[in-house]
Formats: structure tokens, C-alpha cells, sequence
């Protein structure tokens, strides 16, 4: 769906979002709220109050797109509990787990740390 790598970065929005904002409203959270370049390739995701609903907004290169999905049972973790009022980094695999409805998505880190090679000395 969304492509799996640790190069592309996921940003969840740390508080609830009115989720009637289509994509010029969800691009203005992006840049005044989140201080992120919409434009930059990375994944946002916004959840409504009532965790019922989430969507993510990306831009593909020739548009931004919004997938949205609603929960017909349950609720999707609230990402704003981890969150202190900071916007929260995950990866591509977290982000699934978390539209898939994993509760324990948003309450502990999933994915191990990013790799990083060290300079030959």
C-alpha cells in the first residue's frame, strides 16, 4: 500500500484532528503545526477525537494523496498519549500495524532504532 522502507519517515500529528479537513486543510497542519515540508516525500497521519477514524496525507511526486479509514469496531491507539504535545516519528511498519487497529501502536516503539554505519577510521 504504502511501500515499506526506513527512508521514508511517518509523522503523527500529537492531538486530535477535525477530520472533515480535506487536503489543503491537512497540508496547513503540516506546515504551521508540525513545521514539516508536506512536499518533502514523508507520511503525516491525523486521528479524529473519537479514534474512529485516521488518515494519512503524502505527496507522490505528481499530487498529494489522503488515505483515509474508518474503524468499524474498536478504536486506533491515541498517538498523542506518547506524544508530551511533540509530533511523533515512526516508520512505515509502525504505521501499518497502526491502520491495521494495534493498540499498542503510539505506546512504545515497535521498530528497533535506525542503523547507522560508523566511519572507517
Amino acid at each position: 500500500m504504502l511501500g515499506s522502507t526506513r527512508q521514508i519517515r511517518v509523522w503523527a500529528f500529537s492531538g486530535p484532528v477535525d477530520l472533515r479537513k480535506g487536503f489543503d486543510g491537512l497540508f496547513g497542519l503540516v506546515r504551521s503545526s508540525l513545521g514539516h515540508d508536506p512536499l518533502a516525500g514523508d507520511l503525516f497521519l491525523f486521528v479524529s477525537r473519537n479514534r474512529k477514524r485516521a488518515k494519512v496525507l503524502l505527496w507522490d511526486g505528481t499530487g498529494l494523496c489522503i488515505y483515509s479509514k474508518r474503524l468499524e469496531q474498536g478504536r486506533f491507539a491515541a498517538p498523542w498519549h506518547r506524544g508530551s504535545g511533540r509530533d511523533l516519528s515512526w516508520t512505515v511498519s509502525e504505521l501499518q500495524l497502526f491502520l491495521e487497529g494495534n493498540s499498542t501502536v503510539g505506546r512504545m516503539a515497535l521498530s528497533p532504532p535506525e542503523y547507522r554505519l560508523k566511519p572507517l577510521t
